[in-house]
């Protein structure tokens, strides 16, 4: 069924721009165009301290020529294993001018996850804080570490929080022990050393690797290019109207697709200021809230959800926020509304807007337009974007209303898995139409109009007795019920019905979690849910856990029912 040739959605698209110019740039190239156009307005803010675009560009050409210096050239590789603090940022498109390829992981990444991703990459010169030096020391992979470039979280700081920082938590991080490879951030860009050039590096040339969650085995290599983040940040642009001296908080992490395409890359783009977010926590954003008052918030429903909840708020002038986006999770109806609430009191009309990314594609790829909603949707694709649903497993396009998987196609679509032909033909697929299309794994169903709602993923799907369980429509019951703050939904192993429907809750007031209160929850999802995809138990949770990118990690719920004695589980 061809539903692309003229786009339902397309007449959604108000003010955006249904198709848009990419230029040929490096990202390089894309941030020394904002330091010539706007060398007086502010890049960055880290903790307090800031920088204009043309110290940015000047801190990237120096660190440029100091990473030549220790050898990193074209299509070399280097990790980086940080926060969102500048030496991240200013390394990454240094890389990018030598045309080397940067790989971004999660700076707490055990030893063994290190060696991982070394052996992956390859790189022979790795970036992280002082911090996490042990870790990194301690990974083992076939091709040595050659240079560690230890990067201090005082390196740009004001003075006054720069002691202070060394007074307390710097206190508690272990002195480095001498080593031959260990170079200090600080001392080498101060450094003296030859131009580095711009490297002949094109837009379709690689730009990073990031690495999946590996929901299945061990995380893979994503490759993505200059083009796929240059669509990315001008796409993001275009849909959340983001405008030159705008300034956005970059809570998500830069080894995170969405903090690193969009919070960082997308703000230094047009001309705004990226307000650098070293630790993430609800009580930190809503300081920054308040003493910031950025522009643009995006972030996971968990931050939302603690948001509407945080006292300091409940006076704040919010009138600041012009666009709020919510991503990497199921926004479920209750949380958009609390927090619309609570900036519609702090004076402002933003709403929040609901999207769906992935790392294959950098990261958002559609959202819901700033003028519509509807309930449960996820939106409609970006500009120069296409989107359907196929039969799992196939190339075949389902009828509108159908539940299958989402496939997509467009500029932000990644190069490939690293060094993986075999993942890569099963995820990029040539389709009849002649186009490169990316097999999500993630269920979807889409309306007549072209919007689309996200069910789940294909290989989290709960099959029980047969039939289809969908946890996010679950999720979505329970959420409406006055009594519940958060929920998580799983299949646990059942010997009569393969798998059957466990519902993780935690209450908003946890006093109420008795028996009677689950009962009637579950009285509650059997008025709205089809009976075999009602939960069989309901147990109550303090909180629930999440993973290092806010979102809910059912995975590890699911393995702490599977960990429990056989006495303690119904299973058996």
């Amino acid at each position: 069924m061809d539903t692309l040739s003229d786009p339902p959605w397309l007449r959604f698209f108000g003010r955006v721009p249904q198709h848009l110019d990419y230029p040929e740039l490096t990202l390089y190239d894309a941030i020394a165009a904002t330091a010539r156009r706007a060398p007086d307005a502010l890049a960055w803010d880290f903790l307090d301290r800031t920088s204009t675009y043309h110290e940015l560009l000047a801190e990237i050409d120096r660190c440029a020529n100091a990473l030549a210096a220790l050898g990193l050239a074209r299509n070399d590789r280097i990790l980086i294993s940080m926060p969102t603090a500048p030496q991240g940022v200013i390394a990454f498109y240094a890389a990018n001018k030598l045309g080397a390829v940067p790989t971004l992981i999660h700076p707490l990444s055990t030893a063994p996850e290190i060696t991982h991703y070394l052996d992956q990459c390859g790189a022979r010169i790795a970036l992280t804080l002082d911090a996490f030096y042990g870790a990194l020391a301690a990974a083992a992979p076939k091709r040595s570490l050659e240079t560690i470039v230890l990067a201090r979280i005082p390196d740009y700081l004001p003075v006054l929080k720069k002691l202070a920082f060394r007074l307390t938590s710097g206190r508690r991080i272990a002195k480095v022990p001498a080593a031959a490879r260990v170079r200090w951030w600080a001392r080498l860009m101060k450094g003296n050393y030859p131009l580095a050039p711009r490297a002949a590096a094109g837009t379709n040339d690689p730009a990073a690797i990031l690495f999946s969650g590996g929901t299945t085995a061990l995380p893979k290599g994503i490759v993505l290019s200059n083009r796929n983040f240059i669509a990315e940040g001008m796409q993001a642009v275009a849909w959340g109207d983001l405008r030159e001296g705008d300034s956005i908080l970059a809570i998500l992490p830069i080894f995170h697709g969405f903090g690193l395409g969009v919070c960082v890359n997308a703000a230094l783009m047009v001309g705004g200021k990226s307000i650098l977010v070293p630790r993430f926590s609800a009580e930190l954003v809503a300081k920054l809230l308040r003493r910031k008052r950025p522009n643009v918030l995006v972030g996971v429903p968990t931050l939302f959800h603690a948001l509407a909840q945080d006292r300091s708020l409940a006076n704040a002038d919010l009138s600041c926020l012009r666009a709020c986006f919510s991503g990497a999770d199921t926004l479920p109806r209750p949380v958009k509304e609390r927090f619309e609430k609570l900036v519609a009191e702090g004076g402002g009309r933003v709403r929040l807007l609901e999207g769906y990314g992935l790392t294959e594609a950098v990261t958002a790829i559609m959202a819901m337009p700033v003028d519509e909603y509807r309930e449960g949707s996820i939106g409609i694709p970006f500009p120069d974007t296409l989107a359907k649903i196929c039969a799992p497993n196939s190339v075949a396009e389902l009828h509108v209303g159908e539940t299958g998987e989402l496939c997509v196609a467009g500029p932000a679509v990644m190069l490939g898995y690293l060094d993986d032909p075999q993942a890569s033909a099963q995820t990029l697929r040539v389709h009849a139409d002649g186009r490169t299309w990316l097999h999500t794994g993630d269920l979807a169903t889409q309306d007549a109009d072209g919007f689309f709602y996200f069910i789940g993923r294909l290989k989290r799907m709960i099959k029980t007795s047969g039939f289809n369980v969908y946890p996010a429509q679950v999720e979505g019951v329970l959420y409406r019920h006055p009594l519940v703050a958060e929920a998580c939904v799983v299949g646990v192993p059942d010997p009569a019905r393969v798998e059957r429907v466990k519902a993780y809750v935690v209450l908003k007031n946890r006093s109420r979690a008795t028996p009677e209160t689950a009962a009637a929850l579950l009285a509650y999802c059997r008025e709205g849910l089809i009976h075999w995809s009602c939960p069989r138990e309901i147990e109550f949770r303090a909180q629930l856990p999440t993973t290092r990118v806010g979102k809910i990690d059912y995975r590890a719920l699911v393995q702490e029912h599977l960990a429990r004695p056989a006495a303690g589980r119904t299973d058996e």
